[in-house]
């Protein structure tokens, strides 16, 4: 079962973007920030250089990106092309550098992902191979996979960085890493964005995100409906 509906396929409905609904199936997680950049082929660094924005010609959309630098993979050798739209009026809304937990509003606007990006505004990319060639957003419904990043200091940046540093530990260093860079932050008592950053820290030591929807119950083949995994 797929977990949401692909965003591509959502563009042929043909209707604005704000206005078009995604579906979670049961059982689906949000991926923590730790997962969002493991599981991520390229984390690019990139500035929305140029795109359209008339959503009433969804085959026709695209932003084009012009890259900066690569957390994780290679820089690519030319601009990249995505099937999402240029910002403009109402859509011209940039994350909140400050959160590190939600992902851009538009991804609760009914796409279940960002899909708008002013013109110029330098953001973090999460990526992954996109079925026929390119690229495409990784992560998933209601992932951060692509937040404005406007300065080199940005905290967005700043906790990436670090949990890319995490992922290539061994497995077995990887929660003491974490525990030694949280209390770091933390004893800052006088840096608000060091104790933002030690709270996202505390959000990845405790495990994956809860579902945002229930399994369904199962039926058993002699009766009734059970909890999944549970017999009456």
């Amino acid at each position: 079962m797929h977990l949401f509906r692909p965003f591509a396929a959502l563009l042929l409905l043909a209707a604005p973007l704000p206005a078009l609904a995604c579906s979670v199936a049961p059982g689906y997680r949000v991926p923590t920030n730790m997962q969002l950049a493991a599981d991520a082929e390229l984390i690019l660094l990139a500035t929305v250089s140029g795109g359209t924005t008339d959503p009433r010609r969804p085959d026709d959309m695209a932003i084009t990106l012009a890259p900066v630098a690569a957390l994780k993979g290679a820089v690519p050798d030319r601009p990249l092309t995505l099937p999402f739209m240029l910002a403009n009026g109402g859509d011209t809304l940039l994350s909140n550098p400050y959160d590190l937990e939600s992902a851009h509003p538009q991804s609760f606007a009914g796409a279940c992902v960002r899909y708008a990006f002013p013109l110029g505004t330098r953001a973090l990319f999460f990526l992954k191979h996109r079925e026929g060639g390119g690229w495409t957003s990784a992560g998933g419904a209601f992932s951060r996979w692509a937040e404005d990043v406007l300065t080199d200091e940005a905290p967005w940046l700043r906790a990436v960085r670090f949990y890319l540093e995490v992922e290539a530990l061994p497995e077995a260093d990887r929660h003491a890493a974490l525990v030694a860079r949280r209390d770091e932050w933390r004893a800052l008592t006088d840096d608000p964005v060091a104790q933002l950053l030690a709270d996202d820290i505390d959000r990845q030591l405790a495990g994956p995100n809860k579902p945002l929807r229930e399994e369904l119950p199962t039926i058993d083949d002699n009766g009734p409906a059970t909890d999944a995994g549970q017999a009456n």
